[in-house]
């Protein structure tokens, strides 16, 4: 290929982004798999920090099911799960009735999982369906985007261009958790330390949540609800946006 025609090279900071990307995936389809599978799950094989964590992102999910619920009409409502894990909100919103979920996730390894319970659960294939992919190749227009407990693997920059990602893929709502910026988890160096032992070994990250919203703002999106779930070692702010009437009549 004449040089003229060569995409440009990757800048430090996407390259930077790429190899963590690979980092992460390469975790999730090996002993993060193995380790996250059993988090999410009823299994007793877990120490005191994992079942934390596991009541943790509970909280969160069923705090966007009760939204959810609330808003009513879910047969009529398309959904994007993206970073769907083994499927924790993809299953029940399914089972609640949702029109229709595209599920995806980074690891091969958990979406395997999340359809193998999807179908053990005897959720309808043709309105859940699920893929393999990271969430910058994710396209399609859908009435709620739904992006929980994944930021932890992105720094504030990529984050915030995640959002603006997402938002362009909601016709109506956009709903994200990340693990928010506090003084106290500014004294440690990464979330991960948190963490005794093996628990997590991928580097994690705290969002400053007016980047966040700033993010959304500017992809036309309002912040609607807020909440602050936590349990011990698990700390997960949620918001849910809904596009701004006055900004999509400008």
């Amino acid at each position: 290929m004449p040089p003229e025609l060569q995409p440009p090279a990757p800048t430090e900071a996407q390259a930077e982004t790429q190899a963590e990307k690979a980092e992460v995936q390469a975790y999730f389809e090996s002993t993060g798999f193995e380790r996250w599978n059993r988090i999410y799950s009823d299994s007793e094989e877990v120490n005191r920090v994992q079942r934390n964590i596991r009541i943790g992102h509970q909280k969160t999910v069923d705090a966007v099911l009760a939204w959810l619920q609330q808003q009513g009409d879910l047969a009529s409502r398309s959904f994007c799960d993206a970073g769907c894990g083994v499927g924790s909100l993809s299953l029940p919103l399914a089972a609640l009735g949702a029109g229709s979920i595209a599920a995806s996730d980074l690891s091969a390894a958990m979406v395997a999982e999340a359809s193998r319970r999807a179908s053990e659960a005897g959720l309808a294939s043709d309105r859940l369906s699920f893929s393999a992919s990271d969430l910058e190749s994710l396209q399609g227009r859908y009435d709620t985007v739904i992006c929980l407990d994944v930021f932890i693997h992105y720094p504030q920059a990529a984050a915030e261009a995640m959002v603006r990602h997402l938002a362009a893929m909601a016709e109506r709502q956009l709903i994200v958790s990340f693990a928010p910026y506090t003084p106290l988890l500014a004294v440690l160096k990464q979330i991960g330390q948190l963490f005794p032992g093996p628990s997590k070994t991928t580097r994690a990250y705290t969002l400053r949540e007016d980047g966040i919203v700033a993010a959304a703002a500017a992809a036309g999106f309002r912040p609607v609800h807020r909440s602050l779930n936590q349990a011990p070692f698990y700390f997960s702010r949620l918001i849910a946006f809904e596009r701004d009437p006055a900004r999509s009549a400008a």
